[in-house]
């Protein structure tokens, strides 16, 4: 038994007309439009480079003209579809072609991991930079943008079209050239805070000029990552003052108290919010328990908010899950969806400060927020935003709702014939990992190329070791291992291959497949829990099987896996004593795989609401900030508590 969204990625009905299934929501002209563009496109095989490129010109004449540019999107697709295949040894196929015409048309295209979303998206962005105002191409992380701006530079110089890309490291000068160019890649997190900045600059008389030169036309790759899952964060840019004594005292007795507090007796905990309550039997506890005398500077309710960041620090946030600790003992947040660390960001109301506090790490400066956007905020400032993904269609009523997009569902190219084996459920963690060192033993032995992910780094890191207890040689890739990411990709797809990866491989990534692997079968991916979503778990299948290549996938979960966490203690002690009745290790899936389903809904459900209310918030700020001649998007909060 596994999810019913998994039997999905295998639906492709080879007896279907092409034509039939390349006509999603009613397009009928999207048919006549694909033939078009290939027929114009092998027309221009003849045509020298250089008339190429004059062609390019006369397009780009036309569109600052005043041309509309979706009468002008045939001839720029076909343009673009034959200088990629000279400079690339690439031509678009029909299903890239739809896919890149519902992005066009505004829309987002959900099409299926392999399917070669990166060459897609060069034909809307080609056609949105004709008129000259810059386009932004957002991908999840850093590597991604500079490799998918390195890979389609060559399209683009052929018809005279530059190509910036904005990395963390870059200076303001740096970045002001880069956006200064046709086509910029960039993470959104880098674009946002860019955004911010300027608006500060702005903001500051005399100050210097905005990097970034408008917000005319986005193309979103990943687009349920990075429209949905990161817009539960806004994008806030602090400035630091100095933490006075009796603040950090504050920060380090809380820390100290908290684990001395009863759960349910002195707070209560809901682990769906991730959120500790003082009840009134907590409040006497704290007013009561011994303290320095720099704490009793603050006032009680001060005392009691910081207790329960305490709280939550301890209860909702792990090391090596949600966080990891860095060379210079700095804490660095780690994104779930994409397994990456977030670079510059913190918690706020001092539950950052009480995370140092409880990893006995330098306790950083407080912060006031200067300027803030949230995700959805910024990526609505765009006149023009389109965008792609392998994964959209279980949230395209948010989609549309939230950013006014139509979600289009692409074929794929080839049928897709990947395998699903049944999901295994364990009682155990360890009797899991047993079974999964087991079965990676008996794929090797099959000259299949195996990755395996794990929700967060310490997972990864404790099957690695039980992977060398048995002498299985594997490569590990997690948060810790950012310098040799493109290596170790690049090898995952060799015979006999063992790669544990947490969700850095889950998007974006490629493994390219040997001949003798593609012979026995292909990549086989182990999914070792579910996720917080079922899209990420899509993701992480999705890594097999692509382009028409074999590969397989199976799921290995237990009761004491991180997604059940979101179970109260009682739930979760009742479903694990029941498991252990079973007097066995392996227990039968059709009994308990609805737990993990059931979690797993309830805290997209959860998260559902929490974007809907930071949407609703900001909107509310938003209207407020405008009506009294205010900049919604900045603002100076002075945090008594950091």
């Amino acid at each position: 038994m596994f999810p019913a969204w998994l039997l999905e990625l295998n639906m492709w009905n080879p007896l279907q007309p092409l034509t039939d299934r390349l006509v999603p929501h009613g397009w009928v002209s999207t048919t006549g439009l694909i033939e078009r563009i290939l027929r114009d496109s092998e027309a221009l095989r003849e045509v020298s480079d250089e008339d190429l490129r004059l062609k390019g010109v006369e397009l780009k004449w036309k569109a600052r003209s005043g041309s509309d540019l979706l009468q002008l999107l045939p001839s720029a697709f076909s343009l673009m579809r034959e200088a990629c295949r000279r400079s690339l040894g690439k031509a678009h196929y029909p299903v890239q072609l739809a896919g890149a015409i519902a992005i066009a048309r505004g829309g987002l295209a959900e099409m299926q991991t392999g399917e070669g979303k990166t060459l897609t998206a060069v034909l809307p962005a080609y056609l949105r930079a004709l008129v000259g105002r810059g386009v932004h191409v957002i991908t999840v992380n850093d590597y991604l943008a500079e490799r998918d701006a390195n890979e389609n530079r060559p399209a683009f110089d052929l018809l005279s079209m530059t190509v910036g890309c904005i990395l963390t490291p870059q200076s303001t000068e740096e970045r002001r050239v880069q956006y200064s160019r046709d086509v910029t890649y960039g993470t959104a997190k880098e674009l946002g805070f860019d955004f911010l900045r300027d608006r500060l600059r702005m903001d500051e008389p005399g100050g210097e000029s905005p990097v970034q030169r408008g917000h005319y036309f986005a193309l979103v790759d990943e687009a349920d990552s990075v429209l949905i899952d990161d817009a539960r964060t806004p994008l806030i840019i602090s400035t630091e003052e100095t933490t006075p004594p009796p603040l950090l005292a504050l920060y380090r007795w809380a820390n100290t108290l908290a684990p001395e507090l009863i759960r349910d007796e002195h707070f209560e905990y809901d682990p769906h919010k991730r959120d500790a309550v003082l009840t009134e039997a907590g409040c006497r506890r704290v007013l009561l328990a011994p303290r320095p005398l720099l704490v009793n500077r603050h006032e009680p309710e001060v005392m009691y908010r910081q207790v329960e960041r305490a709280l939550t620090a301890h209860y909702a946030f792990q090391l090596d899950r949600d966080y990891v600790i860095n060379q210079e003992q700095e804490i660095q947040i780690i994104d779930e969806s994409t397994g990456r660390m977030m670079e510059g960001r913190k918690w706020q109301q001092g539950l950052h400060q009480a995370i140092e506090a409880k990893e006995q790490v330098p306790i950083t400066d407080k912060t006031m927020s200067a300027a803030q956007v949230t995700v959805q905020r910024f990526f609505r400032q765009y006149a023009h935003l389109g965008g792609m993904t392998g994964t959209a269609a279980s949230v395209r009523g948010e989609v549309r709702k939230t950013y006014r997009m139509s979600v289009t569902v692409i074929p794929t190219h080839r049928p897709c014939i990947r395998a699903g084996l049944p999901t295994r459920v364990f009682v155990t963690w360890r009797d899991k990992g047993q079974a999964v060192v087991e079965e990676v033993e008996r794929l090797v032995a099959a000259g299949r190329a195996i990755l395996i992910g794990t929700p967060s780094v310490v997972a990864s890191e404790r099957l690695s070791a039980m992977l060398q207890d048995r002498d299985v040689h594997h490569q590990l890739l997690n948060a810790r291992k950012l310098k040799e990411e493109a290596d170790i990709i690049s090898q995952a797809g060799r015979r006999g291959k063992v790669t544990i990866a947490t969700n850095m491989a889950g998007r974006g990534t490629d493994i390219l497949l040997d001949d003798d692997v593609r012979a026995h079968g292909g990549l086989h991916v182990i999914a070792t829990e579910l996720h917080s979503s079922a899209r990420i778990d899509r993701q992480l299948v999705g890594r097999s099987a692509r382009q028409g290549d074999p590969g397989s996938f199976q799921f290995f979960v237990s009761l004491e896996d991180e997604l059940l966490s979101c179970l109260t203690p009682r739930e979760l002690a009742a479903h694990q004593r029941r498991g252990r009745a079973w007097n066995r290790t392996e227990l039968p899936a059709n009994r308990f795989l609805f737990l993990f389903e059931n979690a797993q809904r309830r805290l997209e459900k959860l998260h559902r609401k929490s974007r809907k209310l930071m949407l609703k918030q900001e909107d509310q700020r938003f209207r407020s900030h405008v009506g009294m001649g205010l900049d919604p998007f900045l603002e100076l909060i002075d945090d008594p508590e950091g």
